[in-house]
């Protein structure tokens, strides 16, 4: 069996164990899209303007965002759970190498997350979400790729918990960090100052940049107010290191156990 082969094949039998479990599917799309109906395309404020597109466009972007990194903490921490349980020594007998799993893992990853990207935007498109086609190819871009470092959030909570219900708590955390994130509704004051250092901040404020030609929203006035690029690359960038530390640490120390 070739290189090629062998990648496609555990692709498709990873893909499709993942796409069986229809509850998490409807949590990571599902979820989203019925919220974006609901607080984007349903009430008469939708139609405001925001920057190059209108409010309907700014929530299914942070609503995408939502969907988008709760499908990639839920792989990373079945990976994780897989890795406890034997199932990585199990492929260790097979000619898959260790770099072969991670890039078919991290392909999985992308493909499950495009799922919820692709429902929001699609149903955003048929309801009024308004923005140059630039706009939407690139928060989508964002999306896709940022949400590989939530892949690493939900790795480091299997690793640390060691249960299936950790990968539970993961994906409920994300809830509580998405509010605090600016993803759900606009914030303002000391809640926005504490948004800019959690998790989900710098993700779907890059996102949104497109959209709002590098301002943030303020929900008071419901103008647009300057945001520095510097902050949100340095969010990013901070939490993706952190995240990834924190791995490593645990998958020596889970070594060291053996």
């Amino acid at each position: 069996m070739t290189t090629a082969t062998l990648n496609t094949t555990y692709y498709r039998l990873e893909l499709r164990r993942v796409l069986r479990d229809r509850v998490t599917l409807f949590f990571t799309a599902g979820l989203p899209a019925v919220l974006y109906v609901v607080f984007g395309a349903s009430p008469e404020y939708g139609s405001e303007p925001v920057g190059d597109g209108n409010v309907a466009m700014w929530i299914m972007i942070g609503m995408a965002a939502y969907g988008a990194v709760s499908a990639t903490t839920g792989i990373g921490g079945a990976s994780a759970i897989e890795r406890m349980q034997g199932w990585t020594r199990q492929l260790g007998l097979t000619p898959l190498r260790p770099s072969q799993f991670v890039a078919v893992k991290a392909a999985v990853a992308m493909t499950v997350a495009a799922i919820p990207i692709v429902l929001v935007y699609g149903i955003g498109l048929l309801t009024g979400a308004e923005a140059p086609l630039t706009v939407w190819l690139a928060s989508a871009a964002v999306l896709m790729f940022g949400a590989m470092t939530f892949a690493l959030y939900g790795l480091g909570f299997g690793l640390a918990f060691r249960s299936e219900a950790a990968v539970s708590a993961a994906s409920g955390a994300l809830v509580v960090m998405s509010f605090f994130g600016n993803i759900f509704v606009p914030l303002a004051g000391w809640q926005l100052t504490l948004a800019k250092f959690t998790p989900l901040y710098g993700y779907v404020a890059l996102a949104r940049r497109a959209l709002t030609g590098g301002n943030t929203l303020d929900p008071d006035g419901g103008d647009l107010v300057p945001e520095a690029l510097l902050p949100v690359l340095l969010n990013v960038g901070f939490w993706t290191v952190v995240f990834a530390a924190v791995t490593i640490v645990l998958v020596q120390r889970g070594r060291g156990r053996q």
